[in-house]
């Protein structure tokens, strides 16, 4: 199923623009899934075809990302949103939805649910962003996590002037910004993000998305409203990203881990059918270190809305 993942499935979305979206399956119900900061629809190449099995389910790459060419401007939950209710129309896709999103895509998911509510009978939010974390994060961290957001943006800026001067003249600049897809993911998929990664294009969507982030969370600030009796699954982290190996864990790393549980916790208040799960054994990115988690509180959500 890897190679599906590998090949673009474009669709124009206005002014000559495509954007990728794969879909598979059959079933009353759509699946929809958007990835983290940076990633495309390949960051759920082991979900996606499990629940292909039990409903139609579809993946996209957001714009500047994976086959999906760029936007003008950067991609904002609202920017999203809107490009993803496009490109449904555009592919052929037909609501009602369970929407599907794992860090910024889960706060990409949440907009998209407040847009276009009629659409959308479902969500599963998997380390989802909330629009008040940095701020309560950094507060029980006395300001360290900000200082972690600023070394990704650095690091984000330091591949992309390196995709200008052409990764092939810096194999280890290639090597620190885009790692060795080809044995982590295999030769199609692998080469596939390869070749998206070494364009100037990408780093440049990945850079504007990530500072676009304070933007993002005004737009969900201001949308965010109680969400009814709609089934919705929140899947937390079990593992820490910031800890320390073979050491203690350090009383600002509890902080830190308590105070990320209690931010996902607050997801649960939107809706009336709701519960939150801890995935023993997976970081932040849940669907990379546990798929099958993924999986089932999908299927878990779908039993509760199809017909």
């Amino acid at each position: 199923m890897a190679s599906e993942f590998a090949v673009p499935h474009r669709f124009d979305v206005g002014g000559g623009r495509k954007m990728n979206m794969y879909c598979s399956g059959k079933g009353p119900v759509t699946v929809v899934f958007d990835a983290p900061s940076g990633d495309a629809g390949w960051s759920w190449h082991r979900v996606q075809p499990e629940v292909a099995k039990h409903a139609r389910a579809c993946v996209f790459d957001r714009a500047g990302l994976g086959f999906s060419d760029p936007a003008r401007a950067p991609n904002t939950s609202e920017s999203v949103a809107a490009d993803l209710h496009k490109l449904l129309a555009a592919a052929g896709e037909q609501a009602p939805y369970v929407l599907v999103g794992n860090s910024l895509g889960g706060a990409n998911v949440q907009v998209y649910t407040y847009r276009y509510p009629t659409e959308v009978k479902g969500l599963v939010l998997v380390e989802a962003q909330h629009e008040d974390e940095t701020a309560r994060l950094s507060k029980v961290t006395d300001g360290k996590i900000k200082q972690i957001y600023a070394m990704v943006a650095g690091q984000n800026q330091y591949c992309m002037a390196a995709a200008k001067k052409g990764f092939a003249k810096d194999v280890e600049a290639q090597k620190n910004c885009i790692g060795e897809p080809l044995q982590t993911f295999g030769p199609e998929l692998g080469a596939a993000m390869l070749a998206s990664q070494t364009k100037l294009s990408y780093w440049r969507a990945n850079v504007a998305e990530y500072a676009a982030m304070p933007v993002s969370d005004k737009q969900l600030r201001k949308l965010r409203r109680p969400l009814g009796d709609m089934p919705l699954l929140v899947l937390t982290r079990g593992v820490s990203p910031y800890a320390v190996p073979d050491q203690p864990q350090s009383a600002m790393n509890k902080a830190t881990e308590d105070e990320n549980f209690a931010v996902q916790k607050e997801f649960t208040k939107l809706s009336t059918r709701s519960k939150q799960r801890i995935v023993p054994g997976a970081g932040h990115v849940i669907q990379a270190d546990k798929p099958e988690a993924v999986v089932d509180a999908v299927l878990e959500v779908l039993k509760q809305v199809t017909p």
